[in-house]
């Protein structure tokens, strides 16, 4: 810890039945985001086999809580150095460090042939301009450009590329103006089947390939 910035001192949050651990340079867990990590649980006990993906995995609390109580391996794909420590620090905390992968990677990182049955994606939606309303969060972990979806397109585009033919991807979002441009955005290859919502907080979108 540098002794000189006490922000940084590590935190820690109850998520589910983990235990996350993160400090000022990391978006904080939210409590809503729990409504994501059980969806895929859901989706997990009917899809392909083979290891879940989490983009923009920051922590990584969603991914774990996603294939806590399975057998399942998980990587966990972030830009920032900091956030993947965590979340590789965070899989060990939870007995899985040998079933998590963390890789600091873009979103176009991943080798094309890599296959998923499950993917969560969870990247940053506040619009560039209203970045400054959230001075406690990093703003590389909430800033998803001019329209708010720049990151979250980025993501559309991998899990166009890694999904697998009878899988499922979770994207979060921000608002159900949001969901819609994202909606009509999106390639033939991939449609949206379903929505929930946590009132006041956010939304997670489930595509499938038609």
């Amino acid at each position: 810890m540098d002794l000189a910035r006490p922000d940084l001192a590590p935190r820690s949050v109850s998520f589910g039945p983990l235990t996350i651990a993160y400090d000022a340079r990391v978006l904080t867990p939210r409590p809503w985001t729990v409504l994501q990590a059980e969806w895929a649980r859901e989706l997990l006990t009917e899809a392909p086999p083979g290891p879940v993906l989490e983009l923009c995995s920051g922590a990584g609390q969603i991914g774990l809580l996603a294939v806590h109580g399975t057998g399942r391996r998980l990587v966990c794909v972030d830009v920032d150095p900091v956030a993947c420590g965590y979340a590789a620090a965070n899989a060990r905390a939870a007995g899985r460090g040998d079933l998590v992968e963390v890789r600091q990677v873009a979103l176009d990182g991943l080798p094309r042939e890599e296959v998923y049955p499950l993917i969560v994606a969870d990247p940053p939606w506040v619009r560039t301009d209203q970045t400054g309303c959230f001075p406690a969060d990093p703003v590389l972990a909430i800033d998803g450009g001019v329209d708010g979806l720049r990151v979250a397109r980025e993501c559309v585009a991998a899990v166009d590329r890694h999904l697998h033919a009878d899988g499922s991807a979770l994207l979060q979002l921000g608002s159900v103006e949001e969901a819609r441009r994202l909606r009509d955005e999106l390639p033939p290859t991939l449609e949206l089947v379903d929505v929930r919502a946590e009132a006041g907080c956010g939304l997670v979108l489930l595509l499938e390939r038609p």
